[in-house]
């Protein structure tokens, strides 16, 4: 079993070499309306193809025939190919006949919530997994559910729940096999065609504060999984098994252990000369939790860490350093797992500014060389574009509002920090973007056609405070975050077309919700994005002009992708908003409600399926309230300090945006203690998704129960005097 080494080079940071100058081509391209009006021109357009079709600047799509192949008819890997480009090759809907689409079929998915996997289409049969990583196999043309597993957490490993709400960004395929992975840890195989569990392994230990939310990769006949942990401190590390039994084949820790532990692997005694102290006990974290990218032409993988753990540097390594490797890209031999390079977007991160976001790879014709790139845009902001044949930085720029730093220095690969952004050294600092991140989870695509990626991007400021409480805000134990909105765009999201090689927008579509969905690019020259207002779009790719809309009925966060079937071209996507929005309350809401049902939803030029009727969007809050009930001050204050356990689920301040759990102000459950007790302490609902709270003793329970009936109470006064 082979371990980590370090192959790592000195000079993996180097200079930068500057972005071309704009072309005729990109100076049209910017003139376009950024909010989607588009070059509706003839002549302009005939300008742009021409000028597209000599190559001048335009990426060139570096992929093998096979992904090209699977790209095509078939979506076999989470975006689509293994160079995580999101973008397919099927014309059949396109720019001249997107108007024409309409819903084939849906697929209602009763118990679940919060949905951001992308499915994988193979041969006819969609695969995809729901919110506690429930997977399903679904007849493409159809509709019809073939195969359903639900791995149970809630039965082999209910501590669990307690270190993530319920979330889960897909399955991988191979060579038959369909590959999953559960909350707890598990990783499962399953017979494509039948769902027969073929093999499960545990890739977390049940004691640690691991736990998996991401969709695995395949490459060369192994499979790989990260895991999450890091907000807990817990040592992150990826793994890869064998598709064919689970045998374990190599692990990488993407941060040091104990001297013990680091003696003997290179890369983590280099790691462990920018931690200081006993950081292996206080928390290093670092865990990769989501994207993982396969290099088919260089044997490579490429992981995305998380952040440090604890948030604050000076609790986990008080003599300074860079804490290496978190929030950072790190590449790896396939086949054994050794360290080659690595290049570290936030050293010692104090702000939630995780590295795990998705990794393109391309080659791109830079100042007039063509270079293996690797594209990331993180949370903190910038849009980083990485040889990643040495790991060093070619460029960075910012997407959006960021304030944390002015620039990322090329020389050194390092960001060039604003004075006291780092809060913990003043009395609180504001910075954009927030813990949250300029981009997230959700999927970016790059079109190799207009050489632009597609980015969903977030304006969202946040107050960090030390030693004390903000009202109105969420502590996490040393720190106090609120969101602040101080100007244009801020709590908004946007579509974002980004030219990686100049480093600059080209269009840009705003939204009015901030908490959106992936994007899609195809080869029809359009950009599908669902949005958190519940209406799933298509643009024209390369002037970001609006072609189509659908109302799905409910929020989207998840990814589009395509396929063919039956010589068809279709559109899927999930639709369950959620996630990880509840935290920041008011700012995620757009008046969707838990009970609005989820779905799966497939479109074709000429569908016409009609959508069952769902509850529009409703701010009210239909808070429920016993008239002769008597509050207790204390009792509410103590109530309001032990809610913070379930925050992250029902939303800061009672307030839910619909998901990944119900507003419990207008709760039956939460207007009857007996009730909500047998559901917190006892675990009434766990196997519907709500934790057990064992630690919780009765007269804490009831503490809740009164801030809740005080929450409720406020809310009802708000509205009869509005």
């Amino acid at each position: 079993m082979a371990e980590d080494e370090s192959l790592w080079q000195d000079d993996r940071l180097g200079r930068g070499l500057p972005g071309s100058p704009p072309t005729q081509h990109e100076h049209l391209l910017s003139m376009g309306n950024r909010h989607g009006t588009g070059m509706r021109n003839s002549l302009v357009w005939a300008l742009v193809l021409n000028m597209a079709a000599l190559g001048g600047w335009r990426a060139s799509f570096a992929a093998s025939v096979t992904d090209r192949d699977a790209a095509a008819a078939n979506w076999v890997s989470h975006n689509g190919d293994t160079d995580e480009t999101a973008y397919s090759r099927l014309d059949g809907i396109n720019r001249s006949n997107v108007g024409n689409l309409g819903l084939a079929w849906s697929l209602d998915l009763p118990g679940q919530v919060t949905l951001e996997a992308t499915p994988l289409a193979v041969n006819g049969v969609l695969y995809f997994t729901g919110t506690y990583a429930t997977v399903y196999a679904v007849n493409a043309v159809s509709g019809k559910l073939l195969w359903k597993f639900d791995p149970k957490t809630w039965k082999f490993d209910p501590a669990k729940m307690h270190y993530s709400f319920g979330a889960n960004r897909g399955v991988a395929y191979a060579h038959g096999r369909v590959f999953s992975a559960a909350l707890d840890g598990r990783l499962f195989a399953f017979d494509a065609r039948t769902g027969r569990l073929i093999w499960s392994v545990d890739t977390v230990s049940r004691n640690s504060a691991h736990y998996v939310t991401g969709a695995p990769r395949v490459f060369d006949g192994m499979v790989i999984i990260g895991n999450g942990g890091a907000d807990f401190g817990a040592r992150g590390y990826v793994t890869a098994y064998r598709q064919a039994t689970g045998q374990r084949v190599w692990r990488f820790y993407t941060v040091p252990g104990s001297p013990a532990q680091n003696k003997g692997h290179p890369s983590m005694e280099r790691a462990a000369k920018t931690w200081s102290g006993e950081y292996w006990k206080t928390g290093t974290g670092g865990g990769p939790w989501d994207s993982i990218t396969f290099d088919r032409a260089l044997g490579r993988i490429y992981i995305g860490t998380g952040n440090a753990g604890p948030y604050d540097p000076r609790i986990r390594s008080p003599g300074g350093g860079d804490n290496l490797y978190t929030a950072s890209i790190v590449a790896l031999d396939a086949k054994t797992g050794k360290f080659i390079w690595d290049y570290q977007v936030n050293p010692r991160d104090a702000w939630d500014y995780d590295s795990t976001q998705q990794m393109v790879l391309a080659d791109l014709m830079i100042d007039g060389r063509r270079h293996r790139v690797l594209m990331q845009a993180p949370k903190n902001g910038f849009f980083y574009v990485i040889d990643r044949v040495t790991g060093k930085l070619i460029s960075a720029e910012k997407i959006g509002k960021v304030t944390w730093a002015r620039r990322i220095d090329l020389t050194t690969g390092r960001p060039v920090e604003v004075p006291g952004a780092r809060y913990y050294r003043t009395t609180g600092s504001t910075v954009w973007p927030g813990s949250m991140g300029a981009h997230s989870w959700q999927t970016m695509s790059f079109d190799p056609q207009t050489g632009l990626v597609y980015v969903p991007y977030m304006q969202e400021g946040v107050r960090w405070v030390t030693g004390k409480s903000q009202p109105g805000g969420f502590d996490i134990g040393f720190a106090s975050l609120k969101a602040v909105n101080e100007g244009p765009g801020d709590d908004e999201g946007a579509l974002l077309a980004w030219d990686p090689v100049r480093q600059k927008p080209v269009w840009r579509v705003p939204h009015d919700t901030i908490w959106n969905g992936g994007t899609l690019a195809t080869a029809g020259g359009l950009v599908f994005q669902g949005a958190g207002d519940g209406y799933i779009r298509a643009y024209d790719a390369w002037s970001g002009k609006k072609l189509w809309a659908f109302n799905a009925g409910l929020g989207v966060i998840a990814a589009p992708m395509t396929y063919m079937a039956g010589g068809k071209q279709y559109i899927s996507i999930l639709v369950g908003y959620g996630g990880s929005s509840a935290i920041w309350g008011s700012v995620m809401d757009a008046g969707w409600k838990f009970s609005a049902p989820r779905r799966l939803l497939t479109f074709a030029i000429g569908g016409k399926a009609v959508l069952p009727p769902s509850p529009p969007p409703d701010e009210t809050v239909h808070a429920l309230d016993d008239p002769g009930l008597k509050l207790n001050a204390s009792a509410v204050a103590a109530g309001h300090s032990l809610y913070r356990s379930c925050a992250a689920c029902h939303g800061l301040n009672l307030i839910s945006d619909g998901g990944p759990a119900p507003d419990l102000r207008a709760s039956a459950i939460a207007l009857d203690p007996q009730s909500l007790y047998a559901v917190v302490h006892d675990g009434a609902l766990i196997q519907h998704g709500m934790p057990r709270f064992a630690n919780l003793s009765r007269a804490q329970i009831m503490d809740i129960y009164d801030y809740i009936r005080a929450g409720a109470r406020k809310a009802l006064s708000m509205q009869h005097h509005n």
